[in-house]
């Protein structure tokens, strides 16, 4: 309990009060831009009511004016936008104004420190509501903000995929003519020059719209998952890219677990791949290396298949490495920012994951899908 009678402290506190808030109020620092620095004053004077009253009031009874008063100045302070460790030292110094009367007092020391301790009690309490809520008040400001950003960037991303989904196919259609007679002077002059390297950049056309298409989230109509092997799908990646890794004298290494079977969107993963390879190929070409290399391994991790693709390109830094999936993030000139990202996508529709670990000697992107498939029939149940 902290009723009693008045020591002889606190009485000489209660008759010198205003020559002691004057100079707590003399030594404090407040900011000039401060939009309650005529309030800080006041404050200090309902703390040191607080004090005051510590021998007429109960414990419960002190913690919950404390707790009040912390709580309202803090409320300030976070309008204010100062720097807590401000608030925090001027409400140290009332103590320190405190207790530089004790020298002056000859007061015995059981009583002496008997009053210390409350006053300690009440500063201590004060400072740690003050500073609870106010972080608590922060992180609410900060979380508020940041739901904001994310719903505007969700907004974004949703108008694009409305504006690229309704344009997209439009694109599409004479692709598809071209790619139409392409085949047509294929069957008619076999022996024609470049016409393997037009398709080829067709589909390497085709392929960039589809990462488009896919921000909005849609399924083509009549799109359906299928079963696929996939290190025949990988080998379909190989030769498509096979211009490329020519152009760029890259060496492939691949080791590959006996053909698995996965279900999902074929395609899609082809396109995953496709843009890991490409890219890995595009940085290899872009840095002097004398023996330029990707390695391709798979394996299997509690009923999970990994695809690991590797390079032996520079190390991605690491505070780079969580952005490089954010959309319409890119280090380079003429890049999208929507190829890993729309990777990413891809991985986890598919229930999995992708990742990316980077050191001086290489750069692993692994891919992560479940092998534990679902027959058609059941998915569509479900």
């Amino acid at each position: 309990m902290f009723t009693g009678e008045k020591t002889e402290l606190m009485t000489y506190f209660e008759k010198n009060e205003e020559k002691l808030l004057k100079e707590w109020e003399r030594q404090i620092i407040v900011s000039e831009n401060d939009p309650f620095k005529t309030k800080i004053t006041k404050n200090a004077k309902s703390l040191f009511h607080v004090i005051l009253n510590i021998y007429q009031r109960s414990e419960d009874e002190i913690l919950k004016i404390v707790k009040k008063l912390a709580n309202e100045i803090s409320e300030e302070r976070v309008k204010a936008d100062i720097n807590i460790g401000e608030f925090v030292y001027n409400v140290s110094l009332g103590r320190t104004v405190l207790y530089s009367c004790i020298s002056q007092l000859d007061v015995p020391l059981s009583e002496l420190q008997e009053t210390m301790n409350k006053i300690n009690f009440c500063f201590d309490k004060f400072l740690y509501y003050a500073v609870s809520h106010y972080t608590e008040a922060k992180n609410k400001i900060i979380e508020e903000k940041n739901m904001f950003i994310d719903s505007t960037h969700q907004d974004r991303l949703t108008l694009l995929g409305q504006m690229t989904s309704s344009f997209i196919h439009e694109f599409r259609n004479p692709l598809t003519s071209i790619q139409g007679f392409i085949q047509l002077l294929k069957a008619d002059y076999p022996d024609m020059k470049y016409l393997e390297i037009i398709s080829s950049e067709l589909d390497q056309l085709n392929f960039r719209i589809s990462q488009f298409l896919l921000l909005s989230k849609k399924e083509p109509i009549g799109k359906e998952k299928e079963f696929f092997k996939v290190n025949k799908l990988i080998d379909e990646v190989l030769n498509f890219l096979y211009p490329s890794i020519l152009d760029s004298k890259v060496k492939i290494k691949q080791s590959l677990l006996g053909d698995v079977t996965l279900y999902g969107y074929a395609d899609e993963i082809r396109q995953v791949i496709i843009n890991i390879i490409f890219n890995a190929i595009d940085v290899l070409n872009h840095h002097n290396n004398t023996n330029p290399t990707i390695e391709i391994i798979s394996s299997i991790h509690n009923q999970n298949l990994m695809i690991a693709v590797s390079n032996n390109g520079p190390m991605i830094p690491e505070e780079l490495r969580e952005s490089i999936f954010e959309p319409f993030f890119t280090t380079k000139k003429l890049g999208t920012g929507l190829g890993l990202f729309v990777c990413k996508e891809i991985i986890e529709k598919h229930k999995g994951t992708l990742s990316c670990d980077s050191s001086p000697e290489k750069t692993t992107f692994s891919i992560t899908l479940p092998i534990n498939i679902p027959s058609p029939e059941i998915e569509q149940r479900t």
